[in-house]
């Protein structure tokens, strides 16, 4: 077949530059609103105090008895310690930075995982549209750098477990169960992990991609035999990775609290946004002429997916929510409790299950909903903006405890970070044929219909 090119083109650039400065902008005035308004250190340190026992990570200290005012008063300084040292405004721009920057690296190494999927399991529906996928992974590098930047830079407030204190016996805000993590949970062998996730997921994104450009000039079915062993190796450090990684830059936030279900939490809100973007830029470059050869029973498959996906994702939710429950351990449920009980976040918590389930299921459950590209673009932008709030309460509550908010800077900064993020994936796509068009399951792709 004729090689189809997607031209990047500076209408399309101009529209990115405009958006980016419309997020500067917002970016810039939140910034301005909530360190005008932030009275924190005094009155939201004093919040946190009153709040110690349920509102922190669960540390022993921070447990109020009736007459342990000394222990409260512990519980509070052991909590905010060295946190109570930024400003709640700089912290809030922390956790929006770690939030933005977890969804979209996300983004990125799940379009990977899409492609080599696609590979291991022969799937030859997906084998025209298998560039745009690949394309996220060009954020890799930039969101392995960000990762690493934010935690030197903001890894104090971000991340509780990171205070020296915390490990000494001697100091008043000792917490044993942190020292008790200690073997796993340090800087240097964090920081080796974050390396090494991010090394060997870009160096395997760059060796598919390198691979199926070699597909792309010379033909032949070597090319595809091996992208499928690539895959499965890919395939095989991500299974592992994928939950590591959440348990490090989500997870521990959380310092006390742990779920064993959360890697695949993580991993089932990473997958659905993907599938989503996935979905959403099909439709868009169909719509604008490219990729004549996807056709209605694809994007029907595509619809599915995000479907199903959502629900799984759902699925997952509810077991982690109705264990802890049930079980009711304090341990466990403070997690939900500060999310639930909370002015900021409560709202959220509804709504993140109304986009991210109700939504997309009651769309997407007839069948032709799935094959027409209005109601595709329109749950797909539901999904992602979806998800965007489920890592923001993952990471929020966290972080801010009873001082987040959700405003102008938060849209801000989620613009920008979009922005930058569809100029890399979209740069990457433009320096290659659009389809892969020696794929061998391409002929499948092409007559591939849903009935």
């Amino acid at each position: 077949m004729a090689e189809e090119k997607f031209e990047f083109t500076s209408k399309a650039k101009k529209t990115l530059s405009i958006l980016a400065i419309v997020g500067l902008v917002l970016f810039g005035l939140g910034t301005f609103f909530a360190s005008t308004t932030d009275h924190s250190e005094e009155a939201g340190h004093a919040q946190e105090m009153h709040d110690g026992a349920i509102m922190s990570d669960g540390n022993e200290g921070a447990h109020v008895t009736e007459d342990g005012d000394q222990n409260h008063l512990e519980g509070a300084e052991a909590h905010g310690g060295e946190h109570a040292g930024n400003p709640s405004w700089l912290k809030r721009i922390y956790a929006n930075l770690w939030i933005n920057n977890m969804y979209f690296v996300g983004l990125a190494l799940l379009g990977v995982f899409f492609v080599a999927i696609q590979y291991v399991a022969q799937a030859g529906w997906s084998a025209a549209l298998i560039r745009i996928p690949m394309s996220f992974g060009n954020w890799l590098p930039i969101g392995g750098l960000l990762t690493l930047v934010i935690f030197l830079v903001g890894g104090h407030d971000i991340f509780h477990w990171t205070h020296e204190y915390l490990y000494d016996v001697n100091d008043p805000r000792y917490d044993s169960i942190i020292a008790g993590k200690e073997g796993y949970l340090n800087t240097p062998f964090f920081l080796a992990r974050l390396v090494v996730y991010f090394v060997v997921w870009f160096l395997m994104f760059r060796w598919i991609r390198k691979k199926s450009l070699e597909e792309d000039l010379n033909g032949g079915e070597k090319y595809y035999y091996k992208l499928r062993g690539i895959s499965a190796g890919f395939i095989v450090f991500f299974a592992v990775t994928s939950s590591t990684s959440a348990w490090d830059w989500i997870l521990s936030i959380d310092t006390h609290w742990f779920s064993t279900m959360f890697g695949w939490y993580v991993f089932a809100s990473w997958w659905v946004t993907a599938l989503a973007a996935i979905t959403l830029i099909t439709v868009i470059l169909k719509e604008n002429g490219y990729l004549k050869i996807v056709n209605t029973g694809v994007l029907h498959d595509l619809g599915k997916f995000v479907f199903a996906f959502s629900i799984f994702w759902t699925y997952i939710w509810f077991s982690q929510f109705m264990l802890i429950y049930y079980s009711n351990i304090p341990e466990e449920t403070v997690y939900f409790i500060e999310r639930l009980t909370s002015d900021h976040y409560s709202i959220v918590f509804f709504v993140n299950l109304i986009l991210n389930f109700f939504f997309p299921f009651l769309v997407f459950m007839p069948r032709d909903s799935k094959r027409h590209t209005v109601f595709l673009k329109i749950v797909t932008i539901v999904v992602l903006i979806g998800h965007w709030f489920d890592f923001y309460l993952m990471v929020t509550p966290a972080v801010m405890k009873e001082n987040g908010g959700f405003g102008l800077l938060e849209i801000g900064m989620a613009i920008i970070f979009g922005v930058a993020f569809l100029f890399v994936a979209l740069t990457g796509l433009s320096k290659s044929s659009l389809v892969a068009k020696n794929h061998p399951m391409l002929k499948e792709a092409e007559h591939h219909h849903v009935f």
